[in-house]
Formats: C-alpha cells, structure tokens, sequence
C-alpha cells in the first residue's frame, strides 16, 4: 500500500485565506481603546452561523500529540463556521481540505504558533483539534442551531502528517 504524506508547513495567512482566517494580534491594532491601556484587533474573522444559527462560545480540552501523525478522518460543519482559540501558548496543528465532489481533496496541513487561532469557513473539511505536545484548552466560537452541523469523512488510505524539512546549505558546501 502506498503511504500518503502531507508535510504541515508554518500557519501563514496568505495560505491559509482559502480555508478561512489565521487569528492574530499581528502589525498595528485597529484601535487603542481603554484610555490607550488596550490594543484592539478588530473583526478577525469571516464568523458564518448559517440562516438558522447562532454564535456560541464553548470551551474544548483536547489530547496533545506529536508528529508523524496518522490522518484517518476528516470532518466538516455546512451550517456554519469554527473557530478555535487557543486558551495557551502552544502550537496546533491545523488539518484542512477542499471539496472535490462532497468528498475532501487532497489535505494540507499547516502549524499554529503560539499566540495564532483560526477561523475554518463554513463547509471546509477539516481534521480534529490537535495540540502538538501536552494537552490544551481552546475556546470554540461556532454555530448553535437545530439543525445537523457535522459531516465526517473517513479516509480509504490514511495520510501521514509529518513536518516540513527546512533545507539549508552549509557556508562551504558546494550545489
């Protein structure tokens, strides 16, 4: 059997735009508020609760784990968008997947740093919670509602998820 591998690259906002929003306290606040004592960053993130749903706010304690990893599944919310904030400073991994005909594409795999959270779009497959390391506490913005909001897809031929390799040359070495 073939090994599938996806190499999680560090968690840019550029790349990731197609998913959804990195979130970050990153350049110059929007504003200073609280007589100047606060820096706000505003409106982070594209929030989607559906026609039918509203936003809540919950809290989620996940196992950690570390690299390689084995992808089996991925899932998807088509009410509404997710949010995960995390409540340390540890990094995340952030599993992510187009569409391609009601099934996930081909995975990417990306690294938060410490300080960043991500808002996952509406209908984007994504894997599960997972702290890199010891285990972690997010707060969870998504959609409450009625109606059915989880779809899981799981995978004929796992991925492993593994970090990129930085390649670098030695000063003296020659190509």
């Amino acid at each position: 059997m073939t090994q599938n591998v996806i190499r999680a690259e560090p968690l840019d906002p550029r790349s990731f735009l197609p998913f959804g929003d990195v979130l970050a306290a990153r350049g110059a606040p929007d504003r200073l508020i609280n007589r100047g004592r606060c820096e706000r960053f505003h409106d982070l993130a594209r929030l989607d609760f559906g026609p039918d749903g509203q936003a809540g706010i919950s809290l989620f304690r996940s196992e950690g784990t570390s690299l390689p990893l084995r992808l089996e599944m991925l899932e998807r919310h088509p009410e509404g968008s997710q949010a995960f904030i995390p409540m340390q400073q540890a990094p995340f991994l952030v599993i992510v997947a187009d569409d391609e005909n009601g099934c996930p594409g081909r995975p990417r795999a990306f690294i938060a740093a410490p300080g960043q959270g991500v808002n996952i779009l509406r209908g984007i497959w994504h894997g599960v919670l997972t702290p890199l390391g010891k285990a972690a506490l997010f707060a969870v913005i998504d959609r409450i509602g009625r109606t059915p909001n989880l779809q899981e897809h799981w995978l004929e031929v796992p991925y492993i998820v593994e970090i990129q390799k930085q390649t670098t040359r030695n000063a003296g070495q020659q190509a």
